[in-house]
């Protein structure tokens, strides 16, 4: 999946830590949050196959633009810019 600049999205409010040893580099507090794209970064082979010596699968890596206020609610007006892969993204389609 490549995701244009400025896509609205979604990151997945998935656990993988809940079933068993993960390299997981999605932080917790973005997960369920909703953001948006900023840039693509590239593809990247998936650090969690490369974690468990599996052979790894290419992901697209992006930054993507969280409110603070979506994170914190007693946040400020600004933004944090978070890198997230692919797979952690799902696409908003806004009316």
């Amino acid at each position: 999946m490549t995701l244009a600049d400025g896509i609205p999205v979604r990151v997945k409010d998935e656990w993988p830590e809940a079933v068993g040893p993960v390299h997981c580099r999605t932080p917790h507090y973005i997960r369920g949050k909703h953001g948006m794209v900023v840039r693509h970064l590239g593809d990247f082979p998936d650090p969690g196959d490369i974690a468990f010596e599996r052979e790894p699968v290419m992901r697209s890596l992006y930054h993507v633009a969280f409110p603070f206020r979506e994170l914190w609610p007693e946040g400020s007006d600004d933004e944090l810019v978070v890198e997230v892969y692919d797979h952690w993204l799902e696409p908003e389609h806004r009316a």
